[in-house]
């Protein structure tokens, strides 16, 4: 099981698609708080998201308390497009935690100070970033591949 966690998520239907991913997958949703949305049915029935039942998920109001969850911070993996290390040459562990940010910044540069594990997915130049589900889904895709599960 990989652990995909939401920093500060702001739009329930990627939220949404990201809980559904992990549904399928079998791997556990963190949120920290806050949240540009409030999780409640209808948010989450908007976003498609009637798997929700199924989902292995926790939150968490900060990041501190986030941090307290974490046995082993090496294997902490921040995902940004800033970051020079690509995805595809990291191997994945079972348990592994992968980081996302908000949609509209990323992650803050004090959260990624936080941690040595930088990574990014390529992208063309002519764009400048990815659909956050659509960056989820690779990094789950490529860490099952290695997992082989």
């Amino acid at each position: 099981m990989l652990n995909i966690v939401l920093v500060e998520p702001e739009i329930p239907n990627n939220t949404g698609n990201i809980g559904r991913l992990c549904v399928g997958t079998g791997n556990r949703l963190h949120l920290i708080h806050p949240f540009g949305f409030e999780i409640t049915d209808k948010n989450l029935k908007r976003s498609g998201l009637d798997y929700w039942v199924h989902l292995d998920w926790k939150q968490y109001q900060n990041v501190g308390e986030w941090m307290q969850q974490i046995p082993d911070k090496s294997r902490v993996f921040l995902f940004s497009s800033h970051a020079e290390k690509s995805y595809l040459k990291e191997n994945f562990q079972d348990g592994d935690w992968l980081v996302f940010g908000k949609e509209s910044v990323g992650l803050s540069e004090e959260f990624s100070a936080l941690f040595n594990n930088h990574l990014t997915i390529p992208i063309s130049p002519l764009v400048r970033s990815y659909n956050l589900a659509n960056s989820v889904a690779f990094a789950i895709g490529e860490a099952k591949r290695q997992l082989e599960i």
